[in-house]
């Protein structure tokens, strides 16, 4: 067959990607950067070494600046209602990540302090509460977008 006899019908894409939109894509990282703040500040508690305070300061400071800029986007998603097929209310999503947002820059702000003071106690509880909410908020996101499979409206 010469592809000048194929009919704009018949050059459909075998797979069809699903658009999600595009703050769930980018905050995988400031996630991993927020959970590994706390297994840091952990390791920091339990063995004093130094290198496990700077490792807590700069992964809390990265989740930080990713996280609002993920936030951004999650912002103009939400105003641009491309999360109309939501089960889960869209405030509700963002009053969760303004909460962990607002813990981790506190934290961000801890852990510019010496070292035993950057992390016990204050740097250790903002990482564990910081956790626990960015756990019940991500569930609460990823049942939106990926479980019940939101796409972006173009």
């Amino acid at each position: 067959m010469n592809t000048a006899d194929l009919r704009p019908a018949d050059l459909r894409p075998a797979v069809v990607v699903v658009r999600s939109p595009l703050h769930p894509t980018i905050m995988w990282v400031p996630i991993t950067c927020l959970a590994g703040t706390l297994l840091t500040d952990l390791a920091y508690y339990g063995t004093a070494e130094m290198m496990w305070a700077d490792f807590s300061a700069w992964l809390v400071t990265v989740g930080v600046i990713l996280g609002w800029l993920s936030c951004i986007a999650g912002i103009v998603d939400l105003v641009g209602h491309r999360y109309t097929m939501a089960p889960v209310p869209g405030w509700a999503y963002a009053i969760g990540i303004a909460v962990v947002m607002i813990l981790a820059t506190f934290n961000m702000l801890v852990h510019t302090r010496d070292a035993w003071t950057s992390v016990v106690p204050w740097g250790l509880t903002l990482s564990a509460i910081t956790v626990v909410v960015l756990i019940f908020t991500t569930a609460v996101g990823w049942m939106a977008v990926y479980r019940h499979g939101v796409e972006v409206i173009p």
